[in-house]
């Protein structure tokens, strides 16, 4: 039986009493000098160090001890910096003396080789056995810079101590300290996590963790494959309780990025568009790079977004604030409407040929008046109906952008509303270092600027809707192991399954002989369709195994018609006979719903219409189970071609609340026999016209045998 994963508390891991560091050395230029230095001379750790070091009595000034097992008492933190056939035997001592965490910082493990794959599932039983938990390996480690305490043998962690508000858990190192040294540009960290080959604590516990740190505002993850579905699941969910931001960049999207995940962290990296429906669902903001994560990052920190703002550009350039005004447009931002009183305040401090209008040109006066220049910034940033001040600034002019910037950072003390300058310039001058350390976070291009302040407006529209009570299937249920065989119902079967759970479909009937086709034929009247049965022809069509607008008088020939193609196109597959059912009213449109179950996340559903538009658009969307009506609602609406359901040019409505209520019963359906169905396709779906209702005329249901 499935048991939802337990997130253990972090806190001794970020912020430890004691330390032990195995393999502490004086050795200039090695991890374990970097590691020790980075500790003892670059951090501010108040608790008790040990170096582990048999070769060595003294390590920069505290007393080393040959072995875990000499130490005087179990630490927090176990740090392992010895080479890759040592590290078992550590965490073994480790764990039997009761140490709480184990950072392993070595290589030579799952990414390497089949060595390395069977020394970390032996660090992986000593931690189920002994109860210390392992972080790593194949990992830089991890760091607290509202410490700050750097448990890391990264170089750069002295020049990267600016505490913040953003959390940061990433499984490849590199990237993640990409991400930190955003501070250059104020970005302000308070923990990251670099967890590597994930062996036991994933990147989901971090983001568990964070979530109910109260110096978190906002959680940014870098991942290269998911080991544990609904551990990730059950993490996102905690954050958006939290109203915590999560941001993923997720590495693999395409199939070179995938091969190249899986060599560097042995990571599972999934499917790219099952890993969106998850990030989207639970409120996880999928970006595209690590600079445009950092900007979406900046803006949470600076405000919680209700999901309507508006937005002012104010500029001391025409230019600027007209391609600013056409990125805004672009991004489909909306430009408020300033008050009357701002424009009356606006018009006292600019001249009379500046625009004083949404956007802003205040021209000149940033060199020549400065205080006009200050209090038009003012006057814009604090409008009722202005949300966030995007402040284009497209060269540097020295002291001039230098006094601009400070008039900025000014401005922002008279207002909670965001001043977010964007610096255009390849020139960082003084005006640009000012903004940074004043906590104004330029960003560096419109385009950027677009997608950030998109993505940002767009969380907060998703929290406002987000039903809170809704848990997804995974994170209760589990993920089951691959099936060892499957088999697939016929039409006929998987219809009376589906009717019993409430899903509309028609009511066939199988016919064996072409005798028993015209009885039937006759007793249901009308024009029919019909379709052969075996459990080895799931695409009827192609085979010529379906026949529509039979007449009653032609069943029994079209009986015999489509059993020939049939043992013709498969000779060896079994024919049950042929399903005879009424043909749909004329005039609906078809949809599809099927169920897929994703090895990583589950069973996820994929929504859309039929023909040209899931083959030649691609024109689908997809959720996590379980799917209410609202959630079915919701989906129907986000497909691109979601128009021709409401009405377009002249075509009557189609009925959406029957739709929805068909998908929500699948979604039932599939719930209630998770641990059996595989998959699930049903193609098509008939919707009629609003009143008319939705009806399933196909399904095709694979289960485990």
């Amino acid at each position: 039986m499935f048991e939802p994963y337990r997130f253990q508390d972090l806190t001794p891991l970020f912020n430890p009493k004691s330390i032990a560091v195995v393999g502490a050395s004086e050795k200039e230029h090695s991890i374990g000098n970097h590691t020790m230095k980075n500790i003892v001379e670059h951090s501010r750790f108040a608790g008790t160090i040990y170096p582990v070091n048999p070769k060595q009595d003294m390590v920069m000034g505290h007393k080393a001890y040959p072995d875990m097992a000499s130490l005087p008492e179990a630490v927090d933190v176990v740090i392992v910096v010895v080479p890759a056939q040592f590290v078992k035997s550590t965490i073994e001592q480790a764990g039997e003396k009761g140490c709480g965490f184990a950072v392993i910082l070595t290589s030579g493990f799952s990414e390497a080789d089949d060595w390395g794959r069977a020394e970390e599932a032996a660090l992986v039983e000593i931690s189920k056995r002994t109860g210390i938990r392992i972080y790593g390996p194949n990992c830089p480690g991890l760091v607290n810079l509202n410490i700050p305490l750097g448990m890391s043998f990264s170089p750069a962690y002295k020049d990267d101590l600016v505490p913040g508000s953003v959390a940061l858990a990433t499984q490849g190192g590199g990237l993640g300290r990409n991400m930190l040294q955003h501070n250059a540009r104020g970005m302000g960290f308070s923990i990251w996590s670099s967890s590597g080959n994930e062996c036991d604590l994933q990147v989901a516990d971090f983001v568990h963790y964070m979530a109910g740190d109260p110096e978190v505002k906002v959680i940014c993850i870098l991942v290269e494959g998911f080991k544990d579905g609904p551990r990730f699941a059950a993490a996102a969910k905690r954050a958006a309780e939290m109203g915590k931001p999560v941001i993923g960049l997720k590495v693999g999207r395409s199939a070179y990025g995938a091969a190249a995940a899986q060599s560097h962290t042995a990571s599972i990296t999934g499917s790219a568009e099952v890993n969106s429906t998850v990030f989207a669902q639970l409120g996880v903001i999928e970006v595209d790079d690590l600079d445009e994560a950092m900007d979406v990052a900046m803006l949470f920190t600076r405000a919680i977004p209700r999901g309507d703002e508006k937005v002012a550009v104010f500029a001391s350039s025409g230019g600027a604030a007209s391609l600013c005004a056409d990125n805004v447009g672009t991004a489909g931002l909306t430009l408020s409407d300033f008050a009357p009183e701002t424009l009356a305040r606006l018009g006292e401090v600019l001249p009379s040929y500046a625009a004083i209008s949404n956007p802003i040109d205040t021209t000149s006066i940033s060199i020549s008046q400065p205080q006009a220049f200050l209090d038009a910034i003012i006057a814009c940033a604090n409008d009722p109906n202005t949300d966030i001040v995007l402040a284009p600034m497209p060269m540097d002019y020295g002291i001039y952008t230098a006094r601009g910037a400070q008039s900025m950072l000014e401005a922002q003390k008279t207002t909670d509303t965001p001043i977010v300058p964007i610096w255009f310039s390849e020139r960082t001058g003084e005006g640009y270092h000012t903004l940074a350390e004043g906590g104004l976070v330029p960003f560096r291009s419109l385009r950027n600027m677009g997608k950030a302040v998109r993505r940002w407006i767009d969380w907060g529209t998703w929290r406002s809707g987000f039903d809170m009570a809704w848990t997804p299937l995974i994170v209760d249920q589990g993920v089951a192991a691959p099936a060892t065989g499957t088999r697939t119902l016929t039409e006929a079967e998987g219809k009376r399954e589906l009717a019993a759970s409430g899903v509309p479909v028609t009511a066939p009937e199988v016919a064996t002989s072409a005798a028993e086709a015209g009885e039937i034929a006759a007793r249901m009247g009308g024009a029919l369709a019909m379709k052969i049965v075996s459990a080895r022809i799931t695409h009827k069509s192609d085979i010529g195994g379906v026949m529509l607008n039979v007449a009653p008088a032609d069943a029994a020939a079209a009986f015999d018609t489509i059993m020939a193609n049939a043992g013709q196109a498969v000779p060896d597959a079994p024919l049950d006979g042929v399903l005879l059912e009424p043909m749909a009213r004329p005039g609906g449109v078809e949809a599809f719903v099927g169920v897929a179950r994703d090895p990583v996340f589950g069973h996820v559903m994929t929504f859309g219409l039929g023909g040209i538009y899931v083959e030649m658009f691609k024109d689908v969307t997809r959720a996590m189970l379980p799917v209410s009506q609202a959630q079915a609602m919701e989906m129907i609406g986000r497909l691109k071609s979601a128009k021709l359901l409401t009405g377009y040019r002249g075509q009557p409505p189609r009925d959406l609340e029957a739709l929805a209520l068909l998908v929500a019963r699948v979604s039932d359906h599939v719930v209630a026999h998770a641990e059996r169905i595989e998959e699930m396709d049903i193609n098509p779906v008939w919707v009629g016209a609003e009143g008319e209702g939705a009806l399933a005329l196909d399904a095709v249901i694979v289960v485990r045998a």
